[in-house]
């Protein structure tokens, strides 16, 4: 197996142009146990730990551009408070271990229904930038996965960073798994308020063959909030929500859960993070008491 180890972005894509058989590799936490395991075998590796512009993160036209090797734990250091529901996605990512070397891009590359970044990134409409010798595109997050474990990417193609607004509203994550921490989604979701566009995002994962927004959820929701003297939630509403996110999901029965269970936990999920998020959104408003 050939090693290739570029220095900079330039020789990076070059590299992949050269090598379409490449497999990229950051923090390989997904990419060395897949090689451990003999799942895959490919003739060649492209080691990108060396390439600095993916390690770093900073403004870009009013958003925040995470370069795709930045690390877990610095999304959650450094850009927690900006973006709150990427923060709360990589706190439940594995171990301390995982979470210094796993990157958001890495979870986009794997493109697994399960990666927990994809519901908080749907919910805050990321757009991924990708990147070959050919050029520089941006794809929308909504966009990006197209089948179990694929995504639009050309073999050309490395994606070099994603790009998100800062919040503007409360943002939420929530994850159901078989234990606490180090463990796969059985089921998640992702909730972000954007009230300067009276509007709504959802992020559902590890319950359909891609991540996927839940659109009529979405839709419903933004049409029952009253943006600007907000009130408690009736249960009538947070209850049509849960349905319509569970609605959107298309779940399969596997060792970690049935179908039935995905959808009903994310139901509970969607009901769950509704009332945090409107709650921390009645509070900034000067208005907690109305929504107890």
């Amino acid at each position: 197996m050939e090693f290739l180890r570029p220095a900079s972005l330039a020789d990076a894509l070059a590299a992949r142009a050269a090598n379409p058989g490449a497999v990229p590799i950051a923090g390989g936490t997904d990419v060395m146990v897949e090689l451990n395991f003999d799942h895959r075998r490919p003739e060649s590796l492209l080691d990108l730990g060396r390439v600095a512009e993916l390690h770093e993160h900073g403004a870009d036209d009013g958003r925040i551009r995470i370069g795709a090797a930045v690390p877990y734990t610095r999304i959650i250091a450094e850009l927690g408070t900006r973006l709150p529901g990427l923060a709360m996605a990589a706190r439940t990512v594995g171990s301390p271990q995982i979470r210094n070397r796993g990157s958001v891009g890495g979870n986009l590359g794997a493109a697994s229904p399960a990666g927990d970044s994809h519901p908080a990134l749907l919910a805050a409409d990321a757009e991924v930038e990708i990147a070959s010798v050919r050029g520089t595109r941006i794809v929308a997050a909504k966009d990006f996965y197209v089948g179990v474990k694929r995504n639009v990417l050309a073999e050309d193609e490395l994606i070099t960073a994603v790009l998100l607004r800062p919040a503007t509203g409360p943002q939420q994550f929530s994850k159901i798994g078989t234990r606490n921490a180090m463990v796969i989604a059985v089921a998640a979701f992702g909730l972000a308020l954007h009230p300067e566009e009276r509007r709504v995002g959802t992020g559902v994962g590890s319950a359909a063959p891609t991540p996927r927004r839940a659109l009529d959820a979405e839709e419903f929701l933004a049409g029952e909030l009253d943006w600007d003297a907000p009130k408690a939630l009736n249960d009538s509403v947070k209850r049509r929500f849960g349905d319509l996110v569970a609605a959107a999901a298309s779940p399969i029965d596997d060792v970690r859960g049935s179908a039935a269970y995905r959808r009903h936990a994310l139901g509970v999920m969607a009901r769950r993070t509704l009332t945090w998020a409107w709650t921390d959104y009645c509070a900034r408003l000067g208005g907690s008491a109305k929504c107890a």
